[in-house]
């Protein structure tokens, strides 16, 4: 192996494009190095994939003082076909750290007074977990008003293959009520760069 050191590279006349290594070739930044990107940047190839979107379209029933998942029915896009009835799972060689958005609420004109929305890995169920793998958002209703609210919960996962995500979603009213549909009860999704 060969070691070619120099300060500065151009090209020999004029100016274009400078290629470095050919098809098949792995091109290495050592631990350390700093890659300075200073003008335009097109680096083809670096994507948010997996990426995903689904949605409710038909609303659902909750039963009372339940947690329940998700079961998302329509898929927007799903660039590796990682959803399945709502639920994500991280495809073969794609572990790495995951931002997640999920929207819902109820179709109702009554006032609920407990409603959680929360993105779970690996089925964790605990709203008291410390160790990473559930995110939840609570809002209570308060005094009267109407309960078609929509509630709206990030956050980002460590994932390694074949874990799961998914969405849950909880109500006390005291009977079972329905989710809104449509966008407005949506789950989405991607992988970070």
């Amino acid at each position: 192996m060969s070691t070619l050191k120099v300060d500065t590279i151009l090209k020999r006349t004029g100016t274009g494009t400078i290629s470095i290594g050919q098809s098949g070739d792995t091109i290495s930044i050592p631990s350390g190095a700093t890659l300075n990107s200073a003008g335009t940047n097109t680096l083809e190839g670096i994507v948010n994939t997996p990426s995903f979107k689904v949605i409710l379209a038909s609303a659902q029933s909750i039963a009372h003082n339940t947690s329940t998942v998700v079961a998302y029915d329509t898929e927007i896009y799903d660039t590796d076909n990682a959803i399945s009835s709502g639920v994500f799972t991280v495809p073969s060689g794609k572990a790495g750290k995951y931002f997640f958005t999920a929207i819902g609420g109820f179709n109702s004109s009554n006032v609920i007074p407990n409603v959680t929305l929360g993105l779970s890995k690996n089925d964790e169920t605990s709203t008291s977990a410390t160790n990473g793998n559930f995110s939840l958002i609570e809002y209570r209703h308060l005094g009267s008003g109407n309960a078609n609210t929509h509630h709206c919960v990030t956050t980002t996962f460590d994932l390694a293959v074949g874990d799961t995500v998914k969405v849950r979603i909880y109500q006390n009213y005291g009977s079972a009520q329905n989710t809104t549909e449509d966008a407005r009860t949506a789950f989405s999704g991607y992988k970070l760069i």
